[in-house]
């Protein structure tokens, strides 16, 4: 049972490095897709991924375009605050990719528009939140997912 992370990319060090360390703690893939907006070497993500980051399952990707040309006809599904569909109703299925935009500005409009069908959210209820933080937007998905997966 994995699944595949995917964060399109990344701006936030520590983001990317607690992200890390949930893909390893929940036995599944990271997919990174540059440009980041920090060094993969990074104090930061090396500190928030801690001595973890060198057992971790990961792929890195020169753009988007090389991320769909490498995993075309996998199932994938679109995490955004623009989804009209609860992440809980998300398909879950073995080697499921779960693709997240980046920190500021999410996913691009145009892959949002390209999969409205596979489009999920997290529902916020306060008017005051625009957006969860990333590493526990992915937190929060992936193990509703194994949750699901494991039943």
């Amino acid at each position: 049972m994995a699944l595949n992370i995917v964060l399109v990319e990344p701006e936030i060090p520590n983001n990317t490095g607690n992200i890390g360390r949930l893909a390893l703690a929940s036995g599944s893939r990271l997919h990174l897709v540059k440009p980041f907006g920090f060094s993969i070497n990074n104090t930061r993500l090396k500190r928030a991924g801690l001595d973890y980051w060198k057992h971790l399952d990961s792929i890195i990707y020169d753009n988007i375009t090389d991320f769909f040309n490498k995993n075309a006809n996998k199932q994938m599904v679109y995490l955004s605050s623009h989804g009209s569909k609860n992440y809980c109703d998300i398909p879950f299925e073995d080697n499921l990719f779960l693709i997240f935009g980046k920190e500021s500005t999410g996913l691009p409009k145009s892959l949002l528009d390209a999969n409205k069908e596979m489009l999920y959210t997290i529902p916020l209820y306060s008017k005051h939140v625009r957006s969860l933080n990333l590493a526990n937007a992915v937190s929060i998905v992936v193990y509703e997912g194994l949750k699901q997966l494991s039943i």
